[in-house]
């Protein structure tokens, strides 16, 4: 059972912020298992001592190793962060079953997963033009992200991240700023908001974004 403070997670995330985000190379198995740590590890500090011993056990390049656990490990406390903020707002209900792949949460009954999501480049439109065609957006988000685990065409609700700077990144680790966001918009909320889509013959995606810029 994870302790969630919120406030603790934005410290602790903010140390990253220094170091360059680059991956250096895709995630794969074997580099998963070197770093499945940084589920246990909520602490900075611990993380790097915990890398250091991955390096010496399986001899392993210090800076790739760096590169993938400190980002495996922000993307993934990020995530259970923003969880624990649905999880805490009202009608809001969690799905009891923590392994459903397809669905994180009911929102007014409506079963969606959810995914931060930082504004893709390769989409080459700007942010506003998303804003203003936020459909064309959330397709390109489903046919071009994650083809792993989590991949599918279920209900979807994006958490974009976008910075006038271009650091989309960093916004993962701003708590309290995608708690405000996240929290206004279901305080809005409205069933008819959502976007209908048919990925696949026969099934109706629901899906929609919440903004999170700075």
């Amino acid at each position: 059972m994870i302790t969630v403070n919120l406030e603790n997670i934005e410290r602790e995330l903010k140390q990253r912020l220094p170091y360059n985000y680059s991956w250096g190379q895709k995630q794969n198995d074997e580099w998963d298992r070197y770093t499945n740590f940084i589920y246990s590890t909520q602490e900075w500090a611990g993380l790097i001592l915990k890398m250091k011993q991955a390096i010496a056990e399986h001899k392993l390049d210090k800076r790739s190793l760096f590169n993938y656990a400190a980002n495996r490990w922000y993307n993934f406390w990020s995530a259970v962060a923003v969880e624990h903020i649905f999880s805490e707002t009202e009608n809001i209900k969690m799905v009891a079953e923590t392994k459903d792949s397809e669905k994180d949460f009911y929102l007014f009954g409506i079963p969606f997963d959810h995914k931060t999501s930082v504004f893709p480049k390769h989409f080459n439109q700007t942010f506003e033009y998303a804003q203003n065609h936020k459909n064309e957006l959330i397709e390109w988000l489903y046919k071009n992200q994650s083809t792993q685990k989590r991949h599918h065409f279920k209900n979807r609700l994006f958490i974009v991240v976008y910075a006038e700077n271009g650091e989309q990144w960093k916004l993962k680790a701003e708590i309290g700023l995608l708690k405000n966001a996240i929290q206004k918009y279901i305080a809005t909320f409205r069933p008819e908001q959502l976007q209908s889509f048919t990925f696949v013959d026969g099934q109706q995606t629901l899906s929609d974004i919440i903004w999170v810029s700075k």
